[in-house]
């Protein structure tokens, strides 16, 4: 584990901002401060940011809510903005390597390569093959720019740059450690994406992101019970539902029949990974983020994938130490922290941003 103090984690996320601040001691990662702020619609669009003084404002309004004063922080993007790739290059040592990367990622990414920032870490060497396993990363500038900018206008440090698949793995992994001889997938259902990690042999092998998530649930039931966006999250949160007019859907059905679609969705990814990887199965499926409580969700993938769905839980061993943290926040919003929670697990002595 990388030396010096826990940094604040800060999750700017399409529908709100979440903000966890952990203390390490000898038992353990312990829970001290947690913010969340909900944003205006439309803040930040397929990763954009849209309305910067928006979120800058939601991140502020976190921060001292929770009675959050550290400035150091780590960010993490996600969606269109980055590219993940495990590759396989010829055995060769770090200085090598970081001279070959640059054109190395250029056969692997869409992108013209000077309009990202790329990032990679060894899996695996093979040197009987004289081979070698590399996850490769590639962000987009314009998006970094833009998440590090709100950042700076919040008056925060951010030191650390990380990706919400990679940050919830190592909340899974510090939770539950890593089988080593199994295949899963860990998969974050949030307002506006579905992030897939398939991690294999003790190493992500696998992710995608899906643009369909909570949002598009609560979208169908506005257009198909003509109401409000408002009243139709309500209604899909399994409160103050609306009668439905004669001949339309019932909520319940609506919920049920987008959770199928979605979760036909991530068995395609789950398909196209066994397809494609030579493992012979997938062992279990771990579901987290807001929208995983579902229960027509889990129910819809655990149907369709026929292996074991459970749900992550973000506080599995983690405490709560003090009297900042709000306990309604907590038990409400628990399944949405994840990706802060995993984020504020990095160290400030770690690679900048």
């Amino acid at each position: 584990m990388a030396e010096g103090k826990n940094l604040i984690g800060v999750d700017i996320g399409s529908s709100a901002i979440k903000v966890c601040q952990l203390k390490e001691g000898r038992k353990g990662l312990s829970l001290v401060r947690a913010g969340f702020c909900p944003l205006p619609a439309q803040s930040i669009v397929d990763g954009h940011v849209m309305n910067a003084g928006a979120i800058v404002a939601a991140i502020n309004r976190a921060l001292a809510d929770a009675k959050i004063k550290q400035r150091e922080v780590a960010l993490s993007i996600s969606g269109q903005a980055v590219i993940i790739r495990k590759i396989t290059v010829p055995l060769m040592t770090a200085a090598e390597l970081d001279e070959q990367i640059q054109w190395e990622a250029e056969q692997h990414i869409p992108f013209d390569i000077k309009d990202v920032h790329v990032d990679y870490e060894v899996l695996r060497r093979r040197p009987e093959a004289g081979q070698m396993d590399l996850l490769l990363v590639a962000a987009k500038r314009e998006e970094v720019n833009d998440y590090l900018e709100v950042a700076r206008q919040a008056k925060l440090k951010p030191l650390v740059l990380d990706i919400d698949a990679f940050t919830v793995q190592n909340l899974f992994e510090y939770g539950r450690g890593i089988p080593p001889d199994q295949t899963f997938a860990i998969i974050n259902v949030g307002a506006t994406l579905t992030s897939i990690n398939i991690v294999s042999r003790g190493a992500s092998a696998f992710t995608r992101d899906i643009p369909n998530a909570g949002n598009y649930v609560t979208e169908q039931i506005q257009k198909q019970l003509g109401v409000s966006f408002e009243a139709a999250e309500e209604a899909k949160c399994g409160s103050a539902a609306p009668q439905p007019a004669f001949g339309a859907p019932s909520v319940q059905t609506i919920v049920e029949t987008v959770c199928d679609s979605i979760a036909s969705e991530i068995q395609r990814s789950l398909d196209f990974f066994l397809a494609t990887s030579g493992e012979p199965e997938m062992h279990r499926i771990h579901l987290t983020g807001g929208t995983s409580s579902l229960p027509a969700l889990r129910a819809a993938i655990a149907r369709r994938s026929r292996v074991p769905v459970d749900a992550l839980e973000p506080m599995e061993r983690i405490a709560v130490e003090g009297k900042e943290v709000n306990p309604d926040m907590l038990r409400t919003r628990a399944s949405q922290l994840c990706v802060a929670l995993g984020l504020a697990m990095r160290k400030d002595r770690e690679k900048r941003a």
